[in-house]
């Protein structure tokens, strides 16, 4: 053996056995701050992973839940209905087997059949009575559920027929929100200016069709007139004059003071003898007779009583006579404010008429 090799066998004999590099770097007394900063941040990001996982599980096990809570809760229902319906046709049953016996005891006919909406043949008679006594006619199906879905209605009801849907598009339409067909808004369907011609004279009280039918003519002749007022007056240039400010001024108070007039329209409750004369005025005025329009006109708001002129009181003492003259100037039909400014406003309306319709004859031009 050579000097090197003992040499090399005594310097390992010195050391003592090699260790693995792990236990190597396990029994080093310190560590770099690098590897303590990477050690924290993986025992971070796996406690981080392990509280996702939980959350995650947690947040599955409530969803899984109240899914299967809604889903009972959706059986229940659909057997509390499910009975419901069944006690109903039980009791439905009886009381029909009740009423049929009542009638076999009495000698009564026998109740009429039901058909497959449970309805029976009187009240589906009732209904198509109501539907074809309809004044503004029957609608379209599709029509029908367009116009109940602008008011902001379900488009149909379950259950709910045609009859039924068309009579709950009439109540809405009328009790709900105005339609704005023209100057003034009003819930009385507009009809076409050839079928605007009043009668002669006014429909029976009992005939509420009829009554319905005039009443919105009339409030269509209105709208018409006030609608190519506002047109004209559109038309002229001298918006900044005196003169064009009074005009513009007077439609627009023209159709604010005929509003309570639309009103009635609308209830069906205006006075016979204040329609009476309306009708005796428009109807002059659609024929172009403005001279008997404007008589008809006086006769409503002056009307026929005595009138006083000169001296009537000469004495600390009424005279007895002037009990007659007030008489008649009490019960008035200028009496009231309204009525009084509505019929103004339809005075102005018979003034613009005639300029915007003017008559055939030269004679029948108010003055």
């Amino acid at each position: 053996m050579d000097f090197e090799s003992l040499m090399s066998s005594e310097i390992a004999k010195a050391k003592g056995p090699s260790k693995p590099d792990g236990q190597a770097s396990a029994d080093k007394k310190y560590i770099s701050r690098r590897e303590a900063e990477e050690a924290r941040r993986a025992a971070y990001l796996a406690e981080q992973k392990r509280l996702e996982e939980e959350r995650a599980a947690k947040l599955a096990a409530k969803r899984k839940r109240e899914e299967e809570a809604a889903e009972e809760g959706r059986r229940r229902e659909e057997k509390r209905q499910k009975l419901a319906e069944e006690i109903r046709q039980r009791k439905e049953a009886k009381e029909a087997e009740e009423e049929r016996a009542r009638r076999k005891r009495l000698g009564l006919p026998e109740l009429p059949p039901v058909n497959e909406d449970g309805k029976g043949a009187k009240e589906q008679a009732e209904e198509e009575e109501d539907l074809d006594g309809d004044e503004e006619g029957d609608i379209p199906e599709e029509e029908l559920r367009n116009k109940l879905r602008e008011l902001k209605e379900p488009a149909i009801l379950f259950g709910e027929s045609h009859a039924a849907r068309l009579r709950r598009y009439r109540k809405v339409s009328r009790g709900g929100a105005l339609v704005a067909n023209g100057p003034i808004a009003t819930n009385l369907a507009p009809v076409e200016e050839k079928d605007m011609k009043v009668p002669d004279k006014v429909p029976s009280a009992f005939d509420k069709k009829a009554r319905r039918y005039l009443y919105r003519q009339l409030a269509s002749y209105f709208n018409m007139v006030l609608h190519e007022w506002e047109l004209a007056l559109a038309r002229e240039d001298n918006a900044d004059t005196f003169a064009g400010q009074a005009a513009r001024h007077a439609m627009v108070s023209s159709k604010e003071t005929m509003r309570p007039l639309f009103r009635k329209f609308e209830q069906g409750d205006l006075d016979e003898s204040i329609l009476e004369a309306i009708i005796e005025i428009v109807k002059a005025a659609q024929e172009r007779r403005y001279v008997d329009a404007n008589d008809g006109y006086l006769r409503l708001s002056i009307g026929k009583a005595a009138w006083p002129i000169g001296v009537t009181m000469v004495g600390i003492h009424e005279r007895s006579a002037r009990e007659k003259l007030h008489g008649g100037e009490r019960g008035h039909i200028m009496g009231s404010e309204v009525t009084r400014k509505y019929l103004q406003s339809i005075k102005r309306c018979l003034t613009f008429a005639q300029v915007r319709w003017p008559p055939e004859d030269i004679r029948q031009l108010m003055g």
